[in-house]
């Protein structure tokens, strides 16, 4: 015995490592491993050895679970991926499966009853299978709080297997459990918080809440919490896949259609909310039963209407094609599950039985619900082609419309008429005649005026309106006759006329229920779409329509017009198309009654609706259609001079659509649309809004081209418009009415680009979603159209992120902006060449954009008032421009010069700063270092750009042409001596900070001259090149302001009044985008009195370098020959200066110069 029990226990690593070998192989053999390794446990089990006290121990079973553990453990360290790994885990799942099943099939052969139920109370508590899992349980949550990642997500993954299939689990046992994947379920690592929720969610049946402590998460609060907010989108698809689909988790799990993650929106509809085919065998048709799956959607009136509208907007809406692809897949699958539960009867159609109960699901009836069902039902013509095959249409189907079958029919005629075999479809569907259309149009009106009159009997006998049924059942009964009646509408716009006998028909029907005064006004324009098909001329349509009119008006005091009875005579239509006096007109206001007043006003407000909704389909002159002139004096200017805001706001959209075809109205009455812009609420500012971009964008050469002036009043009005406007609704139509503008070329005024992109990043405008999409695609878009708009765009970066830094810094703690830095990367996005439409389409070279920009920062550096985060900021930007290869020359000198003289206006100990230039010099020398090389700067001292460069780091253009005329004498001058101070190898540094000079004293001083006054480009580096984009009117994109002179803005005026006065105006009109008590930006003349405060930069050293004489001897010797210079150079201004007495501003500078040379006492420092 002793023999055999030692050769089963030495084997037995041996054989436990085998069956692991050969589970991972294949899936395939674990059943079969599972049953050897079981005989293995079952033998090691029985082999047990007595103790002193008369016990039992159980060295067998503690063997084998050792071996078993020691190969789990071996899997433990092997990270994700290994497909063998893999194997083993789902290998020890099945295993604890294989013991939990035996364990259930209890052994009864040779017991008793109640020996078998004694001996199954003893295995549940003590039992060889309970204590391999107990064991290896314990084992695997001691791996939970594992530093490794790896052997954290193993020992969790190796619990997700085995919780299904642990049975009844130990009170304590079940805890311990639950706390350990709670943890888990927020490891920082994402694979391991995926495993730990789908852990939670097996043990979520068990848990009971009126267990839990007071503000203790349940796993349902945790779970639905990681499908909403974790950050990884594998994170939340592993929850999204276990949370149970009930109605308190259905809300959460729905949010899950406008996750960022794809893959996580694909999951829901093709997975979540696919329900299971309903198709199955006739032969089992009887005795199926519908599978059920707690995660999954089984049915679609498990959701409401409004979620099931909600999901196919949000499906068939998305920008994914994978996404819209499952949300078509989903909805063919529920037509399917509606299809199979639909009751035949004789004489109907399947599909169009199937489809009407299909909208049934969407509440077809609103608005939005008859929208998404049109979207929903062509995704299932394109998904299910059968079901669009074999629609037809019976004759019993037009008497007995419903809003469902009606849209039906509307959308299966707009579905197959883009189709090439339309005709062919139309004729096999069985759709109605003409004249039979007709008739079935007059028999919907009629329905619509007989639920109106019983709605009104039950009004007046009802007590209590509220709370009447009958009321209540005729409302909705009323707005489905409506629906009808607009979709009966929509069909007969498509009908073919030419069968004249049909189009007269059709043309007396619509003519008769447009002169009916209980016409509902929303299908005034289906109506006047057949009336545009069945009228020969525009003229035409415009003489009935004024008919109509003058009989509504009239009809106030002849009693009102006849109930529609259309006979097949018709009614005669030959009029006299003359809006004739009639005897309303006669009385005023003050002669009617009470009832006549709100009667007249209620016709006026139909007759100002039937306005709009002709003006809005003719086409031609306000002067050719005379008729309209009647209509203008009688009905539109009186309802413009009315209180009520109906009456108003339908009188200034009349006008404003008669201005669209008439020039000389449009601009007398534009100011009247500007005046009620200011005064009005905000229903009516929205329509005045409309009207008067529209009337920008026809009259744009009148308004904004030729006038300076109008121009420039206009965009202040927008401008001050959008900064006082507090509704979000005026303010996203603001942006959207100036950024069609600004594309079409209409606008180019830099205050406007700056107020959209400041209104973009604002915090008070981060609610404002319509705003902000409006904004998100106009910036890029207008940017990458053009060359002009980027370099526009360039040049207001300046003004725009000082206001957004001073914004930034004034945040209260609720608000959120997105910061400078990324404010930076935008416009670097924005201005970045290679992404222009012009390159791209036409293979044009890029322009110097991000070079110019790079300049624009390079010369803010030099800014003494600039903060230190703003530097890095803008250090940080240079390192992501784009350079082109070949750039253009004063370009490629500007920021050589700028980086030669740059360091001493860095702050000395922002050394992040310091290596951000650093490194963008280098990749600058690098790129460019043979061009820098080879430059003749002679004729450099053309480019305004080039001068305002020098000007700024204290060189002086003299001595610049004099080096100029040696270099064209011959002389062998290396550029790298002259123009360019010392570098360092390593880091690409400047170690010089001025260059040394080669001339006497006197020459430089000859060739001084009194400078001229500063120019507000100069000051202003971000402008300092946009009157020279801009200087004629034939640019790519026009100026508002016309063609103007480049020197007006560059002359001795003290206050100009272009660029100056518009940078304040726009830190002034929008303080609402700044917090209060932002500085505005700086004017030029306080940067021109820092740029003169350099004075050692205006003329270069007499003596040797100063960063090489360290020693106080040579010290001395250097100051002594900046005195002489000094006096010499102030002995000749003062024998060229006039009798006025005034000091020379060379004079001056000199002075300042020299006496901040001499008041430094070391050399080293500027």
């Amino acid at each position: 015995m002793v023999p055999k029990t030692s050769v089963i226990l030495d084997a037995l690593p041996d054989h436990i490592s085998n069956v692991f070998d050969q589970s991972q192989l294949s899936v395939v053999n674990h059943r079969k491993n599972c049953v050897a390794l079981h005989k293995l446990h079952a033998r090691a089990a029985s082999v047990t050895q007595p103790t002193k006290d008369g016990g039992v121990q159980l060295i067998g079973e503690r063997l084998f679970s050792n071996a078993f553990i020691d190969m789990v453990t071996r899997v433990l360290v092997i990270k994700k991926g290994s497909v063998p790994a893999d194997r083993v885990v789902k290998f020890i799942g099945a295993y604890v499966r294989f013991l939990t099943e035996k364990a259930l099939q209890p052994n009864t052969k040779g017991r008793s009853g109640a020996a078998v139920s004694q001996q199954s109370d003893v295995d549940d508590e003590d039992t060889p299978h309970s204590r391999f899992v107990a064991l290896l349980l314990s084992y695997l949550l001691k791996g939970f709080e594992a530093k490794d990642k790896t052997v954290r997500f193993r020992v969790v993954n190796i619990v997700t297997e085995l919780v299904s299939h642990l049975g009844e689990l130990d009170e304590d046992v079940y805890e311990m459990l639950r706390s350990s994947l709670m943890a888990r379920a927020r490891d920082k690592e994402s694979l391991v918080r995926a495993h730990a929720v789908t852990a939670l969610s097996k043990l979520l049946s068990g848990e009971d809440p009126d267990d839990l402590e007071e503000g203790e998460p349940s796993i349902l609060d945790t779970m639905l919490d990681s499908m909403c907010y974790d950050p990884s989108g594998e994170v939340r698809r592993f929850a999204l896949l276990n949370t149970p689909l009930t109605p308190v988790t259905l809300p959460s799990i729905l949010t899950r259609t406008r996750d960022v993650d794809n893959s996580v929106r694909t999951y829901l509809y093709a997975v979540i909310l696919l329900p299971p085919s309903p198709s199955t065998p006739p032969s089992a048709s009887a005795t199926r039963q519908p599978s059920h799956s707690p995660t999954r959607l089984n049915h679609p009136r498990q959701l409401t209407i409004a979620q099931r509208e909600r999901v196919v907007k949000d499906g068939l809406g998305d920008r994914e094609d994978k996404v819209r692809a499952a949300a078509g897949k989903m909805l063919g699958a529920w037509f399917d599950q509606v299809a199979d539960e639909v009751k035949m009867t004789d004489g109907e159609d399947k599909q169009v039985t199937s489809l009407v109960a299909f909208l049934k699901l969407f509440d077809v009836a609103s608005v939005e619900g008859g929208s998404l069902a049109s979207d929903a039902l062509n995704s299932v013509f394109m998904t299910r082609p059968q079901v669009l095959n074999a629609i037809v249409f019976q004759d019993t189907f037009w008497k007995e419309l419903t809003p469902e079958s009606i849209l039906l029919a509307r959308v299966y005629i707009e579905h197959v008429s883009s189709r090439d075999d339309a005709t062919r479809r139309l004729e096999v569907a069985s759709l109605p005649v003409v004249t039979a259309f007709a008739f079935y149009t007059q028999e919907a009106c009629n329905a619509i005026f007989d639920t109106m009159e019983q709605l009104e009997e039950a009004r007046s006998a009802a007590i209590d309106v509220d709370e009447d049924a009958e009321i209540d059942e005729l409302d909705a009964q009323l707005i489905d006759r409506v629906f009808v009646l607009g979709e009966v509408l929509k069909i007969a716009a498509k009908l073919d006329y030419t069968d004249e006998i049909g189009r007269r028909k059709m043309f007396q029907v619509i003519r008769d229920i447009l002169a009916h005064e209980l016409f509902p006004e929303s299908l005034m324009d289906p109506c006047l779409d057949i009336l545009k098909t069945t009228t020969p001329s525009e003229k035409e349509i415009i003489r009935i329509i004024v008919e109509i009119i003058t009989e509504l008006r009239d009809s106030v005091f002849e009693g009102g017009v006849e109930s529609l009875a259309v006979t097949e005579e018709g009614l005669n239509t030959t009029q006299s198309g003359v809006y004739s006096r009639s005897s309303r007109r006669d009385r005023t206001m003050a002669e009617m009654t009470p009832e006549e007043r709100i009667r007249s006003d209620e016709t006026d407000i139909r007759c100002l609706s039937l306005c709009i909704a002709t003006l809005k389909r003719v086409n031609g002159s306000f002067e050719e259609n005379s008729t309209l002139e009647g209509i203008l004096t009688d009905l539109i200017i009186p309802a413009v001079k009315r209180k009520e805001l109906a009456l108003r706001e339908r009188g200034l959209v009349s006008l404003g659509l008669c201005c669209l075809i008439a020039k000389n109205m449009a601009m007398s009455s534009f100011q009247l649309f500007l005046s009620q812009v200011q005064s009005s609420s905000e229903d009516l500012k929205l329509k005045v809004l409309q009207v008067v971009f529209d009337i920008l964008m026809i009259y744009e050469e009148d308004l904004l081209r030729r006038s300076k002036d109008i121009a420039e009043r206009i965009i202040a009005f927008l401008l001050q418009t959008l900064e006082v406007e507090e509704s979000q609704a005026v303010q996203a139509l603001l942006c959207i009415g100036i950024s069609k503008l600004m594309l079409n070329g209409l606008v180019t005024d830099e205050r406007v680009l700056t107020s959209l992109v400041l209104a973009y990043v604002s915090p008070v405008t981060a609610d404002n979603q319509e705003l902000r999409q409006c904004l998100s695609y106009f910036l890029p878009v207008y940017s990458y159209s053009s060359f002009i708009n980027q370099d526009r765009m360039r040049s207001v970066f300046l003004t725009a992120y000082d206001l957004v830094a001073a914004v930034y810094e004034d945040l209260d703690g609720d608000q959120d902006m997105i910061t400078p830095s990324q404010f930076g990367t935008l416009f670097v996005d924005w201005t970045n060449p290679k992404k222009n439409a012009a390159s791209e389409s036409s293979g044009v070279e890029s322009k110097d954009t991000h070079v110019e920009f790079a300049i624009d920062l390079l010369m803010a550096l030099y800014a003494k008032d600039r903060a230190g985060d703003d530097k890095r900021v803008f250090c940080q930007i240079l390192g992501k421009l784009y350079f082109p290869d070949h750039p253009q020359p004063d370009h490629l000198a500007c920021i050589d010069t700028l980086l030669q003289h740059i360091d001493d206006h860095l702050p000395a100990d922002d050394i992040p700063t310091q290596k951000l230039l650093d490194r963008f010099a280098a990749r600058f020398r690098k790129q460019f270092w043979r061009q820098v090389e080879r430059m003749d700067r002679s004729p450099l001292k053309r480019s305004q750009d080039y001068r305002d460069v020098c000007e700024l780091v204290g060189l002086d253009m003299s001595e610049e042409e004099a080096e100029g005329e040696h270099e064209a004498d011959g002389s062998d001058v290396d550029l790298e001596t002259v123009s360019a101070p010392d570098r360092d190898a390593d880091s690409g540094v400047d170690q010089d900070d001025e260059r040394q000079g080669s001339e006497p004293p006197s020459s430089r001083s000859v060739s001084r001259s009194p400078a001229p006054p500063p120019s507000p480009s100069r000051n202003k580096p971000a402008n300092r090149r946009v009157s020279k984009k801009n200087h004629s009117p034939a640019s790519d994109s026009p100026s508002i302001s016309g063609s103007y002179d480049e020197n007006s803005l560059i002359g001795s005026s003290p206050s100009p009044v272009v660029v100056t006065p518009k940078r304040r105006q726009i830190a002034k009109l929008f303080r609402r985008f700044r917090t209060p008590g932002t500085p505005s930006t700086l004017s030029p003349a306080h940067k021109r009195t820092d740029n003169r405060k350099t004075p050692q930069r205006r003329a270069k050293p007499l003596g040797g370098d100063p960063f090489v004489d360290t020693t106080n001897q040579r010290r001395a010797k250097r100051r002594t020959r900046h005195q002489a210079a000094y006096e010499s150079e102030e002995n000749q201004s003062d024998s060229s200066d006039d009798d006025s007495g005034e000091e020379s501003p060379v004079r001056v500078s000199v002075a300042r110069r020299l006496s901040a040379r001499c008041q430094s006492p070391m050399s080293s420092e500027p």
